[in-house]
């Protein structure tokens, strides 16, 4: 009897719940939806860089639905121009994460003190001769070589050996065959002035410059006009040596119309006639997503990332360990010694060069 009291007694006590709706028991399930979906919502980072920064949309995906993190990207220019906004902003970031800084502006960048340091793993696989920042500030991503260029068939055609050295632009042989872009408007330009400051010292390429004028150097604004306007090899003009890439005759095969069995230019890789640009990445201070930050910047180093850059920017991954595309495999040329300007002298000097050579090349 005492079992049946008691078992009457606690049915009575559910019934009672039941009759006045169990609004108690309800409420923890009505609450639990929002905090599942606050969970599951991805992490956004924001990655700022200069307008070329390009990547295969799958591959940023894969880093997305592999981490719960929605990447936005944030193009600012070039690279001069990104890099000064977020100098400017540094008090409140415009984003997380900062691609393009290059040797050309690393030293600005590093006295700007707006990354915070972060060594990752994926640095092993990275070549200590792209590592310009023993603190890990800025880590290289990329890097590619600006060399001359020269049309194959324009020379085939007038019998005449394609440069193979700087001196040979101020041959009379050469006169009016070359082309460069400004490098007070143009980073080509810019990197082959250091080239030419590299390998004739600082004393005596104002030199080499003026017997540039003397043979009829055309000089313009950027590498588009430069590639696309003036160079026979690209274009109706009448210049078939151009400052541009050493990647430049892959792009031309991987781009064509027609299949190619050879790259119609070449790049003049000979010693000290490069300049090698290395590009960098690095997390902005004032980031509030830090962790999401350094799993983004391992996967640029990793080899997913690393192998789509050749035919994105057509340069060169950083990390030693990627597979390159057949196209750069077979077409381009890395130059064994590119000229060598420590990113302290380039900061250091920059204006100052950059105006001696206006001085003595355009006016």
């Amino acid at each position: 009897m005492r079992n049946l009291i008691i078992f009457f007694g606690v049915a009575m006590f559910f019934w009672m719940l039941a009759a006045c709706g169990s609004t108690p028991a309800a409420a923890p399930a009505a609450t639990s939806e929002p905090a599942a979906a606050a969970a599951s919502k991805p992490v956004v980072i924001r990655l700022m860089s200069h307008d070329s920064f390009s990547v295969s949309e799958e591959v940023i995906a894969e880093f997305e639905a592999a981490n719960n993190v929605k990447v936005e990207l944030l193009p600012s220019g070039d690279a001069g121009a990104a890099l000064n906004q977020a100098i400017l902003s540094k008090n409140n970031p415009l984003a997380d994460i900062f691609f393009g800084v290059d040797n050309t502006f690393m030293s600005r960048a590093l006295d700007a003190a707006i990354f915070e340091p972060y060594a990752s793993p994926l640095l092993a696989d990275i070549p200590d001769e792209l590592e310009l920042d023993p603190d890990h500030r800025l880590l290289p991503v990329d890097f590619g070589d600006v060399c001359l260029n020269y049309d194959k068939s324009w020379f085939a055609q007038q019998g005449l050996d394609p440069p193979d050295s700087l001196e040979d632009l101020a041959d009379p042989a050469y006169k009016g065959l070359t082309v460069v872009e400004n490098p007070a408007t143009s980073s080509p330009g810019l990197a082959f002035l250091l080239a030419t400051i590299s390998y004739f010292g600082e004393a005596e390429y104002l030199d080499y410059w003026h017997l540039l004028v003397d043979n009829d150097i055309l000089v313009v604004d950027g590498w588009e006009e430069a590639y696309w306007g003036q160079f026979t090899a690209a274009s109706d003009g009448d210049r078939p040596i151009v400052v541009s890439y050493a990647t430049s005759p892959p792009a031309e095969v991987y781009f064509a119309e027609r299949p190619m069995s050879e790259a119609p230019t070449a790049a003049v890789v000979t010693d000290g006639t490069c300049f090698r640009q290395i590009e960098f990445i690095g997390i902005l201070k004032g980031t509030q997503q830090r962790a999401a930050a350094e799993k983004f910047m391992d996967y640029m180093l990793s080899k997913p990332f690393q192998q789509d850059i050749p035919l994105q920017m057509f340069v060169f991954p950083a990390n030693q360990t990627a597979v390159l595309p057949e196209v750069f495999i077979k077409y381009s040329a890395v130059p064994e010694d590119p000229a060598n300007v420590p990113p302290e002298a380039i900061e250091t000097n920059r204006e100052a060069w950059i105006e001696a050579w206006t001085e003595t090349t355009l006016r």
